[in-house]
């Protein structure tokens, strides 16, 4: 289960981004609760376009993220972009010090997180592969998973109680000094045992991660499945938040919502960790148990049993995304992997941008558990989208070697339009 530990680059990696995603999920439960409570009257809809404008540009931005992603050295790429995250994190938290953060402002600072993360995200995903062996890919990624979720379980739970203690700037400042783990590791990390990249040949065009993913039609399948998640399902800040209001509870009852969910999503981590192999069907599965545990969340008598359901959609969610993630880190060719990882990440956080604001507009006209039936509805649709192509594959024979060649032109070769 822990065996990509041994590797000493990605063992510093695994730390360094857990120290730094504690932070992160601080600031991201601090901005959710901030928005929904302190900057408007309990706006759902506010909350909804503050999470489209951090997860909008990743989807306009994916063919710049991911050639970005494939020509820079990640290494050099990700020090810019966790350094640009630390100092916008600085910035808003010294704003609320002041009493000077209003709605627009942070609608403002929202849509610049988004910027940063659409090129950090690919770089940072791609930058696993670069760390371990390809045989260790599908391991090393579930442990990121783990990292980020036992961050999840912290964090958010330490941000309720921060919030309500010292307030919530405060807890923006926390998570900028955080991003000081993540710098050093990049500057430690050994250059000599990293896997050397393969380069492509000919020319790299941002529009090849496309014209793959043409030539994948497993991919574009597995995509629309995030899609879905992404859009309606994974709104976890507008359930939680509004379900926490619904049960009349407050600030540290909401972070505490969030840190049961990463009970789930850790043990997701760990399950795909001892996995040897990404594939199609666990996703399925993983797709299905999450729209059953929403639509338990919708019948749920109180919060406790509502903190229950939390804990098998986490687990649902992460075990999907994991898996999905390892089988498109394994099965794309590497001179292509940054954009086509940018092109999932684009759908994953880009679907956010699509349906956060309709998920917050369902909480608000039609009450919390709504919006937690229409998450249910897009988690058992992505199953039903899987389930068919999967049961599609069993009748196929097998990818044609050809087909998984990299679709780049050679001095002498063109592109087919």
């Amino acid at each position: 289960m822990f065996r990509s530990l041994r590797l000493v680059n990605y063992r510093s990696l695994f730390f360094g981004a857990l120290i730094s995603n504690i932070g992160q999920w601080m600031q991201s439960t601090a901005m959710s609760w901030v928005v929904l409570t302190e900057l408007t009257n309990n706006d759902a809809a506010a909350m909804g376009i503050a999470l489209a404008l951090q997860f909008g540009p990743p989807l306009v931005l994916v063919p710049i993220s991911g050639w970005a992603a494939d020509h820079f050295d990640r290494q050099w790429l990700l020090g810019v972009t966790q350094t640009a995250l630390a100092l916008t994190a600085t910035a808003i938290g010294i704003l609320m010090l002041l009493g000077a953060m209003d709605i627009w402002l942070m609608y403002a600072f929202c849509l610049m997180l988004g910027i940063i993360m659409a090129f950090d995200s690919p770089a940072r995903q791609a930058f696993v592969s670069d760390v371990v062996p390809r045989v260790d890919a599908p391991n090393a990624i579930a442990l990121n998973s783990a990292s980020f979720n036992v961050a999840r379980l912290i964090g958010p739970a330490v941000a309720g109680v921060a919030i309500i203690i010292i307030g919530s700037g405060w807890v923006f400042i926390a998570n900028a000094v955080s991003y000081i783990a993540m710098l050093v590791v990049l500057i430690i990390i050994r250059r000599d045992e990293l896997v050397p990249r393969e380069r492509p040949v000919g020319v790299q065009r941002v529009s090849d991660g496309f014209r793959y993913l043409g030539k994948r039609p497993d991919l574009v399948v597995l995509f629309v499945m995030v899609f879905l998640m992404g859009a309606f399902g994974m709104n976890f800040p507008i359930f939680a938040s509004t379900m926490t209001l619904e049960f009349g509870l407050d600030a540290d009852a909401y972070g505490l919502l969030t840190s049961i969910l990463a009970i789930g999503a850790l043990a997701g981590s760990l399950a795909a960790a001892r996995r040897d192999k990404a594939s199609l069907h666990w996703i399925v599965i993983a797709a299905f148990i999450f729209g059953v545990a929403m639509v338990a969340g919708v019948v749920s008598p109180g919060y406790w049993w509502y903190a229950a359901t939390c804990i098998i959609a986490g687990f649902g969610t992460v075990t999907m995304l994991t898996t999905a993630n390892g089988y498109v880190q394994t099965t794309t060719h590497p001179t292509l992997r940054g954009r086509v990882l940018a092109i999932y990440l684009a759908l994953l956080m880009g679907g956010t941008f699509v349906g956060a604001p309709i998920v917050g507009w369902v909480a608000d006209a039609y009450g919390a558990r709504m919006a937690l039936a229409l998450g249910a509805t897009a988690g058992l649709l992505a199953g039903l989208t899987g389930l068919v192509r999967w049961l599609a594959i069993r009748r196929e024979p097998p990818l044609d070697t050809a087909t998984l060649r990299v679709i780049q032109p050679t001095a002498d070769e063109e592109l087919p339009a």
